[in-house]
């Protein structure tokens, strides 16, 4: 039996149900990149590690997630959306539930990776299928709704996890995360259908070795920097094979007829522009939010859940401001949003950079939350604006290689996060 079904075949309400379904999975993704920002401290007394084994926590996940949106591309193009949705959230659920019953920090981390690896696939899915679903001309408010996860959900993560280690121990922030993740995997069972052209391509093992060990390299590198030093032999040489791999790997998909991955995006001028501006931005949004509860717990002394409470302002701005932005750009395109919204950005991260010991919990939730104004009208209005330069059939491409790279600086700001200053040093 055929299982696809187009836009105007599906029902609203198992739209609805479908689209649901997909968002709490890419949020729950999404939310676990900055869960254990507050966490962290905690983790590392319960297991008696230091702070750069501690940090691996989150270094790890980001690095798996860097690793399967690629291949994400090539799983949508060959398996149904049921089916993938159902074994992404089945890895996620697996992993989160060996995270909460780990016994030593080695399946801690374990756990994470499992979990990073069906999260890697989830955000691409939901992206592609809303696309799929969505008209043109309300293709802005689409891009709102992915807004929500994609900056709503790393904001709200810290004073989630906050509230949480208050009252409850670390792992309740695996175990809570269950319950959802069973709902959300019956919802979809029963609502998702496929609505993405199937091609059935060919496994090309060459292109998935290329991505994993050159993307794997180079995040690795930038991931230990911090630790041992930016001249070091083992940082250099990482990223240097990761460069030279990927530059492989890129060749290897322009030759290739049916790439895993298809590089002629970049050849849309205004494309590559926006994802450029994207990646900045979402660097900007994840590494604040992992920076941030660090400060505020190792140099000023907050507890977890004070330093959560600091970013739960700006959460709701990005939460709210997110779906109106994305209707914003439906009426008046993207070049003033993004320029207010870069503008707002640039001079708060510059206030960021005059933090001290004597910084105030109020004067950090308010530029913090001002910040994140900013951030709602330059991020998704700017990812609309990339897509709108693209042709349908690359609409999967454009999913996949917009995020890569965010996901890649990431780690950059991650690695970065155990710089003494983070310590009051």
């Amino acid at each position: 039996m055929n299982d696809t079904a187009t836009s105007w075949e599906l029902p609203s309400k198992q739209k609805g149900l479908m689209i649901a379904a997909l968002l709490i999975g890419a949020f729950m993704g999404i939310i676990n990149e900055t869960l254990l920002a507050t966490a962290l401290p905690t983790i590392q007394d319960a297991f008696s590690i230091s702070q750069g084994e501690v940090q691996w926590m989150t270094t790890a996940f980001l690095m798996t997630n860097g690793i399967m949106i690629p291949v994400s591309a090539f799983l949508i193009d060959r398996f149904t959306t049921r089916g993938l949705f159902l074994s992404a959230i089945g890895l996620f659920g697996a992993g989160t539930a060996v995270a909460a019953i780990a016994p030593v920090y080695s399946v801690l981390l374990l756990g994470r990776v499992v979990q990073a690896s069906g999260s890697g696939i989830m955000l691409p899915l939901l992206m592609t299928v809303l696309l799929a679903v969505i008209s043109v001309e309300r293709r802005g408010t689409a891009m709102g709704m992915i807004g929500i996860v994609i900056a709503f959900g790393p904001a709200i993560g810290p004073t989630l996890s906050g509230w949480l280690l208050e009252h409850f121990s670390w792992r309740a922030l695996f175990i809570t995360v269950l319950p959802i993740v069973a709902i959300t995997m019956t919802v979809a069972a029963l609502f998702l259908r496929n609505v993405t052209d199937l091609r059935k391509p060919k496994i090309d093992v060459l292109s998935i070795v290329l991505s994993s060990v050159g993307f794997g390299s180079f995040l690795y590198g930038f991931s230990i920097a911090s630790e041992n030093g930016w001249g070091s032999t083992v940082v250099i040489t990482s990223i240097v094979i990761g460069i030279v791999v990927i530059g492989l790997f890129i060749w290897r998909q322009l030759v290739l007829q049916t790439p895993m991955l298809e590089f002629r995006v970049f050849q849309f001028r205004i494309f590559t522009l926006a994802i450029v501006i994207t990646m900045t931005v979402l660097v900007s949004l994840i590494g604040a939010e992992t920076l941030l509860p660090l400060f505020m717990q190792n140099a000023l002394g907050f507890s977890p859940l004070k330093s959560g409470l600091m970013l739960l302002p700006g959460a709701v701005v990005i939460g709210i401001l997110s779906p109106i932005t994305g209707r914003l750009f439906d009426k008046f395109g993207a070049k003033w949003l993004a320029l207010i919204g870069l503008s707002i950005v640039t001079v708060t991260t510059f206030m960021f950079t005059r933090l001290s010991l004597e910084t105030s919990f109020a004067y950090l939730a308010t530029i913090y939350a001002i910040r994140m104004f900013g951030l709602s009208f330059a991020l998704m209005p700017v990812m609309t604006s990339a897509l709108n330069q693209l042709p349908r059939q690359m609409v999967c491409a454009w999913v996949c290689d917009g995020e890569h790279p965010a996901a890649d600086f990431s780690i950059n700001w991650d690695s970065d996060s155990r710089h003494p200053c983070c310590n009051g040093d």
